[in-house]
Formats: C-alpha cells, sequence, structure tokens
C-alpha cells in the first residue's frame, strides 16, 4: 500500500523539491489547485483530491479537502482496532504527511485589501486540515512552513526522533492557526470601534533576548502583534542585540522624537527623556538635547525624525550611547558609526502592520496581573483651538512657541511630569514622581539658570497653586497645563501677580 501525503499550500517555496523527496521515498501525493499545477508543471506525479475524493471542487474552490476520505485519512488513530476495520470499510487510506499554510490573509490585510477580497482570503479547509493533523500528531506530521520541510524528511528515514518532530510541529501548527484567527477575529471585529469581549492577540516572536529588565529575569523576548515589518518596525544596521530595556527606551525615544514634525532629537534614559531639542541643523539639534542634562544621556538611547547625518554622528562622537535610531541612516553616516563599539544603530523598518487595517492599529497593551489593560495611544496632537489664555498677560510668540513644544514633550514624561523648555529645548524634567510639586522642584533644580524667561508645561492640573509658584520663583514666564481643578483660579492669580502667562490647554497626559 502507498504511503500518502497531502500538499496543499499557498506559499509554494519548496513545495516541488518537497514533493519529489517524497515520491522517492514512495509516497503518493495528494494536491489541490495551484499547488496541484505548480507539482504537475514540474513533472511531479499527484493526484487531486477531487480524483481521490469523488467529490468535485465547488463554489469556486471555496470547498475543496471538506471531505471524509481527506479527514478521514488524516484522523484516524492507526493502533486502534476499531479506526482500522472502519477506514478499511469505508475505503479510507490513512494520510501520513501534511503540508498546508493558509490563505495570505494578512498580505491582503497589510496591502489595503477591500472587504471583499479579505473575505476570499479566510481559509476555511486550511486551518481545518492543519489542525486534524496536529490533533493526531502520534501519526502525523504536518508542516505549515516550508523550512519544516527538511526535518520531515529526515524522519522519515531515520524514525528515531520522528515522534518528538510531530509534537513540536504539532504545537507549532496550533500556534499557527490560533494566531490566524485572531487577527481575522480583530479584524471582523473593527467595525464595532469598541474592545471586543473576547480579544486573542496574534503575537509573533521578532526575537529572544538574553533576560528581561534584570538577570535574573530569565525568561525574555519580543514579540509584535501580528505580522508586520522586520524587526517589530526597526532593521538593526549596526551593534550587537538589543537588550530588553534597549528596545523599550528605543520605543520611547522613537515615539517622542517622531511626534515632532520639524526636525527632532530625544534622548531617553530608563524610559523619560533627559534630552529633547528641534532645530533645522540636525547636529543642533543633538547639541541641544545633550545639554539638557549632560550626564543622564550617557548609556542613553538617541532618536532623530530625519535620516541622520554625518555632521551629527560627529558631534556624538563623545558621548557613549547604546542606541541610535533613525528614519534612515546615511551611507557616510553609518560607516562613521562602525567604528564605534557597542553602539546598536536602527532604521525604521518601511511597510504597514496587518494591525494598519483594522481599529487596533493604535493600541497599548500592558501586562496587568494576569491580563493584560489596553488602550489608544496618546498620538494626538493637542487641539490649538481649544486652548485658552486665561492670564491678564497673554504669551508672545516665542513663549506661545516653546509651550507648544513643551506641551508635546511633556507627554512622553512619565507622571506626574514637569518640563522646562526654552528655545525649543529641555532645560527641566521632572519624571515619575508621586507628589507634583517634586516633580516641579526636579524640573527647577535641573534648569538652574536657565529657568528664567523659560516655559514650563505639566502633564495634569495643579491641585494647589503651590508648584506653579515654586516655577515663578524660578523665573518662568509662562505655563501650559491642563486646568480642571478646583483652584485653579488660585494658580491662574498666582501668575497674575507676576505677569506670567497661563495656557489652558483642555487635554491631560498621564503616561505610568
Amino acid at each position: 500500500m502507498s504511503r500518502r501525503a497531502l500538499l496543499s499550500v499557498s506559499d509554494k517555496s519548496g513545495v516541488v523539491e518537497f514533493a519529489r523527496a517524497l515520491v522517492g521515498l514512495g509516497f503518493e501525493i495528494l494536491s489541490t489547485g495551484g499547488t496541484l499545477r505548480t507539482l504537475r508543471q514540474a513533472r511531479v506525479p499527484a493526484v487531486q483530491v477531487a480524483e481521490f475524493t469523488g467529490q468535485p471542487e465547488v463554489f469556486g474552490g471555496r470547498v475543496k479537502t471538506l471531505h471524509p476520505r481527506v479527514f478521514g485519512g488524516i484522523l484516524q488513530r492507526r493502533d486502534d482496532p476499531g479506526d482500522r476495520t472502519e477506514a478499511a470499510r469505508a475505503d479510507i487510506p490513512p494520510i501520513e504527511v501534511l503540508a498546508c499554510n493558509l490563505y495570505p490573509f494578512a498580505e491582503s490585510l497589510m496591502a489595503g485589501g477591500e472587504r471583499d477580497e479579505l473575505v476570499e482570503q479566510i481559509d476555511i479547509g486550511g486551518p481545518a486540515l492543519i489542525r486534524a493533523g496536529a490533533k493526531n500528531s502520534d501519526s502525523v506530521f504536518v508542516a505549515t512552513d516550508p523550512a519544516d520541510y527538511p526535518a520531515i524528511l529526515g524522519a522519515l528515514t531515520d524514525e528515531s526522533d520522528a515522534a518528538e518532530l510531530r509534537r513540536n510541529l504539532a504545537a507549532k501548527a496550533f500556534a499557527v492557526t490560533a494566531g490566524y484567527d485572531a487577527l481575522i477575529a480583530l479584524w471582523w471585529a473593527s467595525a464595532a470601534q469598541e474592545a471586543p469581549p473576547r480579544m486573542v492577540l496574534p503575537l509573533e516572536k521578532v526575537r529572544d533576548l538574553r533576560y528581561g529588565e534584570n538577570p535574573h529575569q530569565g525568561l525574555a523576548a519580543q514579540y509584535r502583534i501580528g505580522p508586520g515589518p522586520e524587526g517589530a518596525g526597526f532593521r538593526q544596521l549596526l551593534g550587537p542585540a538589543p537588550s530588553y530595556n534597549n528596545i523599550l527606551d528605543l520605543e520611547s525615544a522613537w515615539a517622542t522624537a517622531s511626534d515632532f514634525s520639524d526636525p527632532a532629537c530625544a534622548a531617553i534614559k530608563h524610559g523619560n527623556p533627559c534630552g529633547l531639542a528641534i532645530h533645522a541643523e540636525q547636529a543642533e539639534a543633538f547639541a541641544s538635547a545633550r545639554a539638557g542634562d549632560p550626564q543622564a544621556i550617557y548609556g542613553g538611547v538617541v532618536a532623530f525624525n530625519r535620516p541622520l547625518q554625518l555632521a551629527t554622528v560627529a558631534a556624538m562622537r563623545r558621548v557613549f550611547l547604546e542606541v541610535v535610531v533613525a528614519p534612515e541612516v546615511e551611507p557616510d553616516a553609518l560607516e562613521r558609526l562602525a567604528r564605534r563599539r557597542n553602539v546598536r544603530v536602527f532604521a525604521r523598518a518601511e511597510g504597514r502592520s496587518a494591525l494598519d487595517g483594522t481599529a487596533f492599529a493604535g493600541i497599548a497593551v500592558t501586562g496587568s496581573g494576569n491580563g493584560v489593560l489596553i488602550q489608544e495611544r496618546d498620538l494626538a496632537p493637542d487641539p490649538e483651538g481649544e486652548y485658552a489664555i486665561v492670564t491678564a498677560r497673554r504669551p508672545d510668540r516665542a513663549e506661545l512657541d516653546d509651550l507648544r513644544f513643551a506641551a508635546r514633550a511633556v507627554k512622553h514624561v512619565k507622571s506626574n511630569a514637569i518640563v522646562i523648555a526654552r528655545e525649543r529645548a529641555l532645560v527641566g524634567v521632572g519624571a515619575g514622581q508621586m507628589s507634583r510639586v517634586r516633580a516641579v522642584e526636579l524640573a527647577v533644580e535641573q534648569a538652574g539658570a536657565r529657568a528664567r524667561g523659560a516655559v514650563l508645561a505639566s502633564d495634569a492640573f495643579f491641585p494647589f497653586a503651590d508648584g506653579a509658584q515654586i516655577a515663578l520663583a524660578a523665573g518662568v514666564r509662562a505655563i501650559i497645563q491642563p486646568g480642571g481643578s478646583k483652584r485653579d483660579d488660585e494658580v491662574i492669580a498666582a501668575c497674575d501677580r507676576v505677569g506670567a502667562a497661563m495656557v489652558l490647554s483642555g487635554r491631560r497626559h498621564f503616561r505610568h
């Protein structure tokens, strides 16, 4: 009796060679649609599944393999006498090898496919075949990836590790179908524009990490949500593998720098900006960002929102940095960076993520006990049309430019957050404080003499006037904050007494 393999794949990579090798081992090949055409064009003998089942494909190919002779061949238990008797009576021969990968739903979603096209890319028979093969992994090899083919061929000739391979392939297969269905479910749920009652995130591993935040946290890896650009959005150009903390700070740095339309440089340390500036000349933007806190930038992560230039790399030469990221890195700049030891250099990876085609493109996911919290990312700029100038003195044009800069900067600082800025650069940061007054004190202390004539932004309202008074005493001339405190009048009065300006933005920016 011939051994049988069913090959029905969207990704045709390696399938001809795999089928030819199986034929050489005495297998009869069953196949469908485009896979069958590919095999026959390569002169690999193959039997159409419709011929095997006696049932033609119907409904434009929507039903090809959903037949008892196919699923019975996969699911029958070889060591069960009752199954063997039933299979013999129904003339259902066993299928020993299954190669199946799924319709490219994610690729169509990333390409911006219309609804009808996406619906047709929802595979039905493929997931059913894969799950059947994985369920019966005691007897069936199930390949969901062309990379699996060589191992299967090896196990068919040397069966010493065959059982373990089948189990590993089954685990991979169930993960493949779960991720596939999870992405489809997110797309369907998008129409409701609300968090669904059950959400499964299709996480795909990007890389293993040596450890987590600390060396004793040994199990650590980076995943992305669904298929998308390489490296979860960033291509590594130079340097050793990034750490868990590198990746967190890289994401924070990129989010901060890319939030500005003018050329910007953001320096991040432990998730907070220790330097941030915008300037027409990129090297000057870096110099101003570094001046924000020349000590804290040591060992930090620096991001730019324009292609990285050689002059900027030259300006960085005496600063030890863990990571540098930009949309692109100009060739001469990359060559200069290659002379440095242990700096990790990343460029933004092009392309859409699968989630870009859903309502969940902008979600942030945070661990919470044995669950997660999800929310929209805080990406939208404050609507300046809702700004309210509430003091007797209006901010002048330069102050207003700095207030806009500071208001955008403060949302990237952990709460309670205060930033002091002048000439569109941070000069003081108070981050992650339990007391807003203490956050102001830290920002003022860091700014020193630079606070005189500067502006201040707060991520939330001042519950009392004391925080604003500390800043005003240091020489701050304009403040932007959301407002909404019962004591807003007292805070505004404190500004009026010294001739300072205050703007209420109407929007809070907590970050935890």
